[in-house]
């Protein structure tokens, strides 16, 4: 089993390709902090996450201060949302990518030309809608930037040029196109963020490095897997393979908490998406994540996010209502 898959089944990310761009040095592009995507999405989405292809020529990439190379075959991540530039070269001026936007998410992927008439960038572009507190294990340990390579095997030269080929079909209106692109966005998501796992130093922590160590990797999936499941720390670690008190410090060491911690705070989140999104009773959303009565639910959920489960989802009601008028106005 794969730990980073079963998360992201679980997290259901919602994704498009947004930007087909010629770039010509030299150029220069500010983009806004992707939670101005929000308004566009129309799946209920509390984080947005960007991600830029770079299909040939080169650049960079810079959020604050830290500036990240680019070259043909890399794919850039952007996973907190941050403010950023791209760019190659000195140009006068800066693009405000944010003035374009609207249209830009509303358009047909057609190239975009920008900048000069020196070296060519081309860019394919794109992002990932998701409930960011469910993706937040993973996103804690992340750098501001992802930086990864596609064409160092056959397959990721087979994805991009997957990729490429979507976004011509996209252009050209064929036919059930974007939604080809749409879960080639969240292929590239998971391909890029498997990658990263194996170029992860072996001292690092977080999310993603414990689900790269075998054992915490095994009990990380099933705990995914089966967050339901009255799991005791040595059944575990019987499935993980090693012992009670070898488990607990690798999950630690990667994770900062316990195995059985980790669980509780998972049936938690998972607990208070399913309040967010559907209209179950309190009663089956509880079993769903493994309690066995719903009193003991309402203790825990109450202690995690200060409401009982009730209240909790009667207090996301006028937001959600505003969610919805929003997108009936922009449809």
């Amino acid at each position: 089993m794969d730990a980073l898959s079963e998360l992201l089944r679980a997290v259901k990310l919602s994704g498009a390709l947004f930007f087909n761009a010629h770039c010509y040095a030299p150029w220069c592009v500010q983009a806004a902090p992707s939670r101005s995507f929000r308004p566009f999405i129309k799946e209920p989405a509390t984080h947005v996450i960007e991600f830029h292809v770079v299909v040939e020529g080169r650049g960079y990439i810079r959020v604050g201060n830290e500036t990240t190379p680019l070259v043909a075959g890399d794919i850039a991540i952007v996973p907190h949302g941050d403010a950023h530039r791209m760019g190659n070269g000195l140009p006068t001026a800066t693009s405000d990518g944010s003035e374009s936007l609207e249209s830009i998410l509303r358009g047909e992927l057609k190239p975009y030309r920008i900048g000069g008439d020196g070296e060519l960038t081309r860019l394919i572009c794109g992002y990932l809608g998701c409930e960011k507190q469910l993706l937040a294990p993973l996103l804690v340990g992340l750098p501001r930037v992802v930086r990864v390579h596609l064409r160092n095997d056959a397959y990721g030269q087979s994805l991009e040029r997957m990729v490429g080929h979507a976004v011509e079909q996209v252009a050209s209106a064929v036919p059930g196109s974007e939604v080809v692109v749409a879960r080639l966005a969240e292929v590239l998501f998971a391909e890029a963020l498997r990658r990263y796992v194996l170029q992860l130093p072996p001292q690092r922590a977080g999310w993603l490095a414990g689900a790269a160590d075998p054992s915490v990797g095994r009990a990380l999936a099933e705990l995914h897997q089966r967050p339901a499941h009255p799991w005791t720390l040595e059944e575990l670690a019987e499935v993980a393979g090693v012992s009670r008190s070898t488990l607990a410090e690798r999950f630690s060491r990667y994770l900062g908490q316990g195995p059985m911690a980790y669980l509780a705070d998972w049936r938690l989140e998972l607990a208070a998406e399913s309040l967010r999104t559907t209209s179950r009773s309190v009663l089956d959303i509880a079993a769903d994540v493994g309690y066995e009565s719903e009193a003991a639910f309402n203790r825990a959920f109450k202690r995690r996010f200060t409401l009982p489960p009730a209240r909790y989802r009667k207090s996301l009601r006028p937001r959600a209502a505003s969610g919805r008028i929003g997108a009936d106005a922009n449809a």
